[in-house]
């Protein structure tokens, strides 16, 4: 199936002009991204270069994409825009609210009837406004994307921070909140902060045990959580080229982990055979007719420092296979000193599970892959010592992995295959025992390993690797296998070795599938009906938040001052919470329940200034907000790192929160407080942090006489009576000091309508 051949033909027919025009404004050469992100600009050509990690600039990106969970709260702000149809090409996928837990047949079929409202209202709403719509079952939305509607050159933007996935196809894919995306779905110009750019140049050859996993695994290791933070990765390199289109879908989907606006590979002969392969040659051949203008120019690619911001070079021949984690995907170990780390470090040796698939690696590359390690288990008579499971990408993977005979390899060693959905990656796993909170050890090939993140035991130590590396390391049942080097015991007591991993890029008979799980919107969506039962505990219609007063906040109550990381998962965790990702309310109740309080040391434990009692956040923050008050967050480092939710941002409103005061953010959280008319704020001194106390009350100057390159004033008034003041900086621009006047973006949205 073809998918939006006409808009692609627009998008290439317009970019080598606008690539020159770019060219001449900045008189020098290229980077990929700099060309992607000068021909999607909104309006007028910019007369004055763009200046990185300064400017706010409008693009006009070419399609958005939303998964169940976050879809919901876009869609119910969407209806209330007053649009009759979506301006750009739009899709719904259905992956996020399936839970393992039987096997894929079992679980797909329970999930059907126990998220039934929830499908009925997004096929209805994508049904009546134009948007394509994938059934549950049909496969996780990044998979869909890659193989369906990624495009090298074009720009997208979509409501899970792993869409960036696409740049494995050449695509400025860009995580955002629901508020971003419903901005592109009414037509409105999307802005964004011009990125910064990281050059990474790859050299050399990947062989043996080594996959494309393994680059963005190290590469996390040296830019950590955050180093990517208002930064788009760009690829290239002879290395680059020498990569898979879905491998490099692998590195762009684990760029969420860094921080990174997105990541991006140059158009190469990989990409075209990957889309020629998914049907779309039409597309490939489009793309060679303008080959130069979808990769960086040779100039830049010759002496990157000059032109990117920073530069990082892997060599892929010396680079060895590692394993990430526990509990942050950026600790990264190089298997030939895991075992050691895992030894020093009181890590739970036994591996309970291995698990493999989802949105980062769940190509025919890596199945085969992961196959082909598994296939010597059995043909050499080893037993499999740990839990084995597989969650296959898309319909299409699926279908083609059983007719290849893959899922038979897999279930001679007692693999589980799980629903084409995302599953254990984010937390919908029903995991026999997990409760108990005991001590053990999985290993994935997923891209986040946070604390409780895939199974709900803050003692279970997640670390991440490749599929041929999980695979290999659930054989063995031990983290302290190194199939590089060791050997295992066979049935008959022999020492056996396994063999190098070998894969096939693509199937040799083609991709198969018998339905792909999509369906098409109605041509006139003017008649049918969305309705919302008022005693639904799952979706709910949003109301306006109330706009600003035109005063100084004064008397904010302090709610929490969070220690340490916290992630999106901390401020509003998924799992058996996403059931309420359409009710605001209902899902309110999880605010902040995972953030550890400063002042005890203990998650949802807060100490209220109303009958200095110690009770949950949610309670807290409500009780202030029903008696009038409003509250303050302080956060640490890289607050809302993590997944691109806004409901982590729309609680805190709902709750009353008015303003969220850190040491810095991650990029996504701090856009959609800012949407939501919170204000994000950070200190401009980061020992002030320490200043604050746990009864202070919290006023806010500045807001009154507000101009962007004015901070605002903090001050705290202990409860000794004393006060103190400090200085802290704000980064809103006019467009979105609005955004908080109205209350809202969305309220501004709504206004325009009137």
């Amino acid at each position: 199936m073809l998918f939006d051949i006409d808009l692609i033909k627009k998008v290439y027919a317009a970019l080598p002009a606008k690539v020159e025009q770019a060219r001449a404004l900045l008189g020098r050469p290229l980077t990929l991204t700099e060309k992607i992100l000068y021909a999607h600009i909104d309006g007028a050509f910019p007369k004055q270069p763009l200046e990185r990690g300064e400017s706010y600039v409008d693009f006009n990106p070419d399609r958005v994409a939303m998964q169940d969970a976050t879809a919901q709260m876009a869609l119910l702000q969407f209806m209330g825009a007053g649009k009759t149809k979506v301006a750009v090409p739009t899709t719904v996928h259905c992956d996020h609210l399936i839970q393992a837990k039987l096997g894929a047949e079992a679980d797909l079929k329970d999930a059907e009837t126990t998220n039934k409202e929830v499908y009925d209202f997004l096929a209805s709403v994508s049904n009546k406004y134009g948007i394509g719509f994938w059934k549950p079952g049909a496969g996780i939305i990044h998979q869909i994307v890659l193989e369906n509607y990624a495009f090298p050159g074009g720009m997208m933007v979509g409501t899970d921070s792993h869409t960036v996935n696409a740049g494995g196809l050449g695509m400025v894919a860009i995580g955002v909140g629901g508020a971003d995306a419903v901005d592109v779905m009414v037509g409105m110009p999307w802005e964004l902060k011009f990125p910064k750019l990281i050059g990474v140049k790859l050299t050399g050859r990947m062989n043996g045990w080594t996959s494309a996993k393994d680059i963005i695994l190290k590469l996390a290791g040296i830019l950590t959580v955050d180093g990517g933070t208002d930064a788009i990765i760009e690829y290239f390199g002879e290395g680059a080229d020498s990569i898979s289109a879905t491998g490099k879908g692998t590195i762009c989907n684990m760029g969420a982990e860094v921080g990174a606006t997105t990541s991006i590979f140059g158009f190469d002969d990989s990409m075209a055979r990957y889309l020629t392969a998914t049907g779309r040659k039409d597309v490939a051949d489009l793309a060679f007719q303008i080959k130069d203008d979808l990769r960086i120019d040779s100039e830049v690619a010759a002496n990157p420092e000059k032109y990117f911001d920073r530069v990082v070079e892997i060599n892929l021949s010396e680079l060895e296979p590692y394993v990430n984690g526990p509990f942050t995907p950026d600790k990264a170990w190089p298997i030939s000193q895991f075992a050691q780390a895992v030894e020093e470090n009181g890590y739970p040796e036994k591996l309970e599970v291995g698990l493999i698939g989802s949105c980062t690696n769940s190509s025919y590359e890596d199945i085969t892959r992961a196959a082909s390690v598994a296939a010597q288990a059995a043909q050499k008579n080893i037993k499999v010592k740990s839990e084995f499971t597989i969650t296959p990408g898309s319909e299409m993977i699926r279908y083609t992995m059983q007719r290849d005979g893959l899922l038979d390899v897999f279930d001679k060693i007692g693999g589980v295959v799980l629903a084409n959905a995302c599953g254990p990656c984010i937390g919908q796993w029903a995991r026999h025992n997990a409760d108990k909170g005991e001590r053990n050890s999985i290993i994935t090939s997923f891209n986040r390993n946070f604390a409780k993140r895939n199974d709900g035991n803050p003692n279970t130590f997640a670390f991440v690797a490749s599929p041929e590396i999980v695979t290999a390391l659930a054989v063995a049942g031990s983290l302290k296998f190194n199939p590089l080097t060791d050997t295992l015991k066979n049935e008959k007591g022999e020492d056996v070795r396994l063999d190098e991993p070998q894969g096939f890029e693509l199937p040799i008979r083609g991709f198969d599938v018998a339905d792909n799980g999509y369906v098409a919107p109605a041509t006139d969506g003017s008649k049918v009906d969305v309705s919302i039962d008022s005693a639904s505990s799952r979706l709910q219609e949003l109301k306006p938040f109330e706009p600003w007063n035109g005063k100084d906040l004064k008397g904010l109550r302090l709610l929490i001052k969070v220690k340490g990381k916290c992630t999106t998962d901390h401020i509003s965790m998924a799992g058996p919470w996403l059931k309420y990702r359409g009710h605001l309310e209902n899902i309110s109740q999880n605010m902040l329940i995972g953030a550890t309080n400063f002042f005890n040391g203990h998650t949802n434990s807060v100490k209220s200034q109303l009958d200095h009692k110690f009770v949950p956040v949610p309670d807290a923050a409500k009780a202030y907000r029903d008696a009038g008050f409003k509250s303050i967050v302080i956060g640490d480092e890289n607050y809302g790192e993590g997944s691109s939710r806004e409901h982590a941002a729309m609680e805190p409103r709902y709750l009353g929160v008015a303003v969220i005061l850190a040491k810095s953010f991650a990029r996504i959280h701090q856009t959609n407080l800012k949407k939501q008319g919170v204000l994000a704020l950070t200190f401009v001194d980061k020992s002030d942090y320490d200043r604050v106390r746990e009864d202070d009350i919290v006023d806010i100057l500045g807001l009154e006489s507000f101009h962007p390159s004015k901070n605002f004033t903090v001050v705290l008034t202990h409860r000794d009576g004393t006060t103190e003041s400090f200085e802290v900086a704000q980064t809103y621009n006019e467009n979105q000091f609005e955004w908080f006047k109205a209350g809202s973006a969305l309220n501004l949205i709504r206004n325009s309508q009137k």
